[in-house]
């Protein structure tokens, strides 16, 4: 995943109302409810059904740290779809998106004004638009790239030109390098 897409994954998280099982043996069975047979887990694990049936019963407790990892990136990416949905869809319909970032921006501007790149930490508040095509370019499996593109366009036309009150001939604005970014919404 790239950096862009962890961070809807952090900010879906945040989501969450209910915590997910906390156990092991929790875990499982919440994946057993999704898929139904313990092939399915093991085959979404990467493990053998045997050892699925092992953590179902509890004869197994501590998985190796990559197996470990795989069930609680299957539980999370499965826990309370409906809430994570009903809040993406209010941010693209109603209330927008915030990112907060640390980042190099480069952009290219008029003849005559600076349009060399330097990091800057912004909070910047992204209309429904935005967050509706953020969502939309995610789910179309967008690259990182891609997704970076309409922020930037984003950063444009709500922080740099102000919604168009100042610095209208700034043409593109482009993130280079990422040191941290957060959503919320």
């Amino acid at each position: 995943m790239g950096e862009i897409e962890d961070a809807i994954e952090r900010a879906d998280r945040e989501a969450f109302t209910r915590e997910p099982p906390k156990t092991l043996r929790g875990r499982i069975n919440f994946l057993m409810k999704q898929l139904k047979t313990t092939k399915a887990v093991a085959q979404e694990l990467g493990v053998s059904q045997r050892s699925v049936e092992r953590y179902r019963k509890g004869e197994r407790k501590h998985p190796p740290k990559d197996i470990a990892a795989k069930i609680d990136a299957a539980v999370r990416s499965r826990w309370q779809p409906q809430v994570r949905k009903r809040r993406r869809k209010q941010a693209a319909a109603a209330t927008g998106i915030t990112v907060e970032t640390r980042a190099r921006f480069g952009y290219t501007a008029p003849v005559g004004t600076t349009d060399d790149g330097r990091f800057r930490r912004l909070t910047v508040h992204l209309p429904p638009a935005y967050a509706q095509r953020l969502f939309d370019a995610r789910d179309t499996g967008a690259s990182d790239q891609e997704m970076r593109g309409i922020i930037a366009e984003g950063f444009k036309d709500v922080y740099f030109q102000d919604s168009g009150g100042r610095a209208m001939g700034l043409s593109d604005v482009e993130i280079n390098e990422i040191d941290y970014m957060d959503f919320d919404y």
